[in-house]
């Protein structure tokens, strides 16, 4: 059974930057695409950004894009999100997921409903 396991939340102030990891365990990792979504209180999730299975493709938001970058290391079976000027509207809860999917990503992977596996969430808080 795949697990994943989100970790590098916290509190931070609007500027800063803050890098999230994902653990991934249980599978073949490099069969599966990586995404990041989030959820704000109140809100329904949303889409941040995706990685195809190679590291070679990525997709992303527009609030995040330009501020956001996804990456992933398949030797380590780690997925990370790494953000740059943090906004008080990207606090929220950050969830990985997985699609096992290995073709072409683009705006079909901002759906939750393709993901088969998620993580429990880390907070991220942008406050001053």
């Amino acid at each position: 059974q795949v697990q994943l396991v989100e970790s590098g939340g916290g509190l931070v102030q609007p500027g800063d930057s803050l890098r999230l990891s994902c653990a991934f365990s249980g599978g073949t990792f490099i069969t599966y695409t990586m995404g990041w979504f989030r959820q704000a209180p109140g809100k329904e999730r949303e889409f941040v950004a995706s990685i195809k299975w190679s590291g070679s493709s990525t997709y992303y938001a527009d609030s995040v894009k330009g501020r956001f970058t996804i990456s992933r290391d398949n030797a380590k079976s780690t997925l990370n999100l790494q953000m740059n000027d943090l906004k008080a509207e990207d606090t929220a809860v950050y969830y990985c997921a997985a699609d096992q999917y290995t073709g072409a990503i683009g705006p079909l992977s901002r759906a939750a409903a393709r993901y088969d596996y998620w993580g429990q969430g880390t907070q991220v808080t942008v406050s001053s």
